[in-house]
C-alpha cells in the first residue's frame, strides 16, 4: 500500500512540453531566422523577439514581434486529446485580421521537446476562401529545449520556415502586442 501512495502517472509529451513553457513565463528572448528561404527577407532583416507574455493551466500566449510590427501572438492551449496552436493577427486598433485564428491540434504524443500542429479543417477553408491555397498542408511545430532555445516552425511542399530564440539570454519586454494594450 505504501508503494502505491508513491506511484504516479508519468507526465506526457505534451504535459512536460507544456511545462516547459509556462516555465518562460514573463519573459522575452531575441531569435532570428535560421532558414534560408528568400521569402523571408523582410523577417531575417528585422528583429525577432517572442514574449511569453500570459499563462493560464491551459493557454500560453505568446507575441512575436517582427521590428516595429507586434500584430502576432502564437496561443497555445490544452484540448482534451493534446495541445493546439493558433496564430491571433490583429490590427493596430485590435480587431482581428482576415487571416487570423489558423492554426491546428497535435495529432500524436510528440515528445516533451517538440508539437506539430498540422493545418486543422478551418484554416484549410479560410486559406483557400482566401485564395492562398498553398498553405492548406502546412505544419507548424513549436520546440522547447529549455535552457538552450525555443523554436517556431512552419513546413509545406516547397516553403521551410523556422525561426530560433535563445533562451539562455533574456531580453527587456517589448510593448504589449496590438489589441493588448
Amino acid at each position: 500500500m505504501a508503494l502505491s501512495a508513491c506511484a504516479s502517472t508519468p507526465a506526457s509529451p505534451h504535459d512536460e512540453f507544456f511545462a516547459s513553457l509556462r516555465a518562460l513565463c514573463g519573459q522575452s528572448f531575441e531569435g532570428r531566422v535560421v532558414t534560408t528561404d528568400t521569402a523571408d527577407g523582410s523577417f531575417a532583416n528585422s528583429r525577432l523577439v517572442m514574449q511569453v507574455r500570459e499563462c493560464s493551466g491551459d493557454e500560453v500566449r505568446i507575441p512575436f514581434h517582427v521590428g516595429e510590427n507586434r500584430s502576432r501572438t502564437w496561443v497555445l492551449t490544452r484540448t482534451a486529446d493534446g495541445l493546439r496552436l493558433k496564430h491571433d493577427h490583429r490590427h493596430e486598433d485590435g480587431s482581428e485580421d482576415t487571416l487570423t485564428q489558423y492554426g491546428g491540434d497535435t495529432l500524436s504524443e510528440g515528445s516533451a521537446e517538440r508539437q506539430e500542429f498540422p493545418a486543422d479543417a478551418f484554416s484549410r477553408t479560410m486559406f483557400t476562401q482566401n485564395n492562398i491555397p498553398q498553405s492548406v498542408d502546412n505544419v507548424w511545430a513549436v520546440e522547447v529545449h529549455p535552457g538552450r532555445t525555443f523554436a517556431y516552425e512552419l513546413r509545406r511542399p516547397n516553403r521551410h520556415f523556422r525561426v530560433e530564440f535563445d533562451l539562455t539570454r533574456p531580453v527587456a519586454a517589448p510593448p504589449a502586442p496590438w489589441g493588448a494594450d
